[in-house]
């Protein structure tokens, strides 16, 4: 039991950072990137043994941790009656191209947004991303295509139209 206790410490020493950083890129907000690892963790916590000897800890945190996303996604998409409408507040800030990066981001559905961080965040293979979320390598392929045609539309400045293009001299 004390071993159980100590690898399990020593692998949460090891990973945290790493965990963190991938909830993060899922989420956007600090807060519930701790949040989500945090319950993660705990959860991993009680079934230690079990996971160890499965052979992948980390997969499986990382697992659970987009499981807790797509279930706080689902418990705050219902929509809430409020007494009173709350002011918009506008920015008139342009965003930087990372953090316009980061909202198209959080634009996309889970699966999607999942793959991006996973691939390139993370530099995951796509075997390893398939095996993380359950799905097959096709599937990966599929949900990257799709989720990176959307980010390359999205950043993809206008053309000019016809009147704001220079006239041919």
């Amino acid at each position: 039991m004390d071993q159980d206790v100590a690898a399990f410490d020593a692998f949460v020493r090891a990973r945290l950072p790493a965990l963190l950083r991938f909830a993060y890129a899922l989420t956007g907000d600090p807060h519930t990137a701790a949040d989500l690892v945090q319950d993660a963790l705990e959860r991993t916590g009680m079934r230690w043994n079990k996971v160890e000897r499965q052979g992948d800890p980390e997969g499986y945190v990382r697992r659970a941790i987009l499981n807790g996303r797509v279930s706080r996604w689902r418990k705050h998409r219902r929509e809430t009656l409020v007494d009173c409408v709350p002011e918009r507040i506008t920015s008139y800030e342009v965003p930087s191209r990372d953090e316009q990066l980061w909202q198209l981001l959080a634009t996309l559905p889970a699966r999607q947004r999942a793959v991006i961080v996973l691939r390139y965040y993370e530099d995951m293979s796509e075997i390893q991303i398939a095996a993380t979320l359950g799905c097959s390598p096709g599937t990966v392929k599929s949900q990257s295509s799709k989720a990176l045609a959307k980010l390359r539309v999205a950043l993809t400045p206008p053309a000019p139209s016809a009147e704001e293009a220079p006239c041919p001299t």
